[in-house]
């Protein structure tokens, strides 16, 4: 595997190293964590990104580390564009407050007044539930027959048609529950009020008084230059992603994007260049499970954080800010599967900011043990009622499995610590002073030790 990147930094990981720095990390320190943190990961093919960290209103690390198209050889760049898939929805949200703003809306009204042959069953639904994810309507990206239709281009009536005669999960208000329909539903609005299309509209309203002249809505048919192909890694093995035609993801999902210009848009959330800022006040409100407008709202480190995942075939996409510490992590990955999520490498970055833990990835040795002590190991080990991990051995291998997902070989590196080529997950087997397994301690990417104690 190459090293795609402005600053080198040559490593020799032999082992897992936890890793913690004091809470005043200067830049240059931070720029040099990040590289050696970035690399480990390159090297061992998990990691395929572009980043960006901000402090201060300043860019600390801007940068490229993997590969953006196999076929060509093209190395990633900060101005690559990667399809950003759920961190489109706070860029819906935001249409939905332009509009709100100008007068053309209220995020009070019933979702009715805007939609055509509304079914009965959506009536208490306003444009506030599709915004926080409360409106009890299903998601059309879990319905059964989902996987087929998503490679064939879809028009907005085709697509609300999906899920408009679905029974509601829940009244609205009441439970949140994650649903790609309430934001397919917002683009509909939005250009129903607007007389634009959603691309069109999100073009001339954000992305150009922004200046994101490296975003936009991502069309097949497009010629578009620097952009990421999606893989799918499992192990050794790379394969291209599936295709989905990105009508389907829609104003849930169907944008693309660069680190640098997710930048200027992070930016925005924290002035008024868009709306006032009583409005991004409102925005940045979480409603039920720290779920605001297109925005999660939690803790991290101890620190308020606000953010957004995405994940579609072959990409996955983190955009976070630290309000309160004026700290910007963005994360864009065009690989999935065994490549860890761009989500777990922003914790990473992000600790590294604040002097926290972190996990540097580390080379893993296999080593030859004698098979016959993995009878120990073998059994059912309890991490909390109703889940469980469940060891087995098989052709003198041991594998490792969770719920009903396919078993992973478990490799030895030590004659009780294991390790698993495809993911990034350790274990360790502990044993009492009799010599008996009692416990199973799985090792964790964002640093995490979960005790399972064997129960049979």
């Amino acid at each position: 595997m190459k090293k795609i990147g402005r600053r080198v930094i040559q490593l020799s990981v032999l082992a897992l190293s936890w890793c913690c720095f004091s809470a005043a990390v200067s830049a240059q320190d931070i720029a040099a964590q990040v590289n050696e943190y970035m690399n480990a990961g390159l090297k061992q093919g998990r990691f395929s990104s572009a980043i960006l960290i901000a402090r201060d209103n300043k860019i600390l690390v801007s940068d490229g580390y993997g590969v953006a198209n196999y076929e060509e050889d093209i190395p990633i760049m900060p101005f690559t564009k990667f399809r950003i898939a759920s961190v489109t929805k706070q860029f819906t949200a935001m249409a939905i407050l332009i509009l709100q703003e100008r007068g053309k809306l209220k995020v009070e009204d019933p979702v009715c007044k805007y939609v055509s042959e509304c079914p009965s069953a959506w009536e208490q639904v306003t444009v506030h539930h599709l915004l926080t994810h409360t409106s009890g309507i299903p998601d059309y990206a879990g319905l059964p027959d989902f996987d087929k239709p998503h490679k064939l281009p879809a028009t907005v009536p085709s697509l609300i048609a999906r899920f408009k005669d679905k029974p509601l999960n829940f009244k609205p208000g009441e439970e949140f529950r994650y649903s790609n329909s309430n934001y397919a539903l917002l683009g509909s609005i939005i250009e129903r009020i607007s007389g634009k299309s959603y691309q069109a509209f999100l073009q001339e309203n954000i992305f150009e008084p922004l200046k994101m002249s490296n975003t936009g809505y991502d069309e097949a048919s497009a010629i578009l230059k620097h952009r990421a192909r999606g893989y799918v890694r499992q192990g050794e093995k790379l394969t291209n992603a599936e295709y989905v035609d990105m009508s389907v993801p829609y104003a849930a999902g169907g944008l693309y994007s660069t680190v640098e210009d997710l930048y200027l848009w992070t930016e925005a959330l924290s002035t008024a260049k868009l709306v006032s800022e009583k409005t991004l006040a409102v925005m940045a409100t979480p409603f039920k499970n720290n779920y605001a407008y297109g925005l999660t709202v939690k803790e991290e480190f101890g620190r308020k954080l606000v953010s957004h995942t995405g994940v579609i075939e072959g990409f996955t996409s983190f955009v976070g800010r630290y309000p309160n510490d004026k700290v910007t992590v963005i994360v864009l990955n065009n690989s999935v599967g065994a490549s860890v999520p761009a989500a777990n490498i922003a914790h990473d970055l992000a600790a590294i900011v604040f002097g926290e833990k972190y996990q540097v990835m580390g080379e893993h040795k296999e080593i030859k043990v004698d098979p016959k002590i993995y009878d120990a190991y073998v059994g059912e080990y309890e991490r909390a009622p109703g889940r469980t991990y469940l060891i087995t051995k098989s052709h003198d291998r041991l594998f490792y499995q969770f719920f009903d997902k396919p078993p992973f070989e478990m490799r030895p590196e030590a004659e009780n610590k294991f390790f698993i080529k495809e993911i990034e997950l350790q274990f360790t087997f502990v044993k009492d002073e009799k010599g008996q397994v009692t416990q199973l301690i799985l090792h964790t990417p964002t640093g995490e030790n979960i005790q399972a104690k064997k129960i049979r």
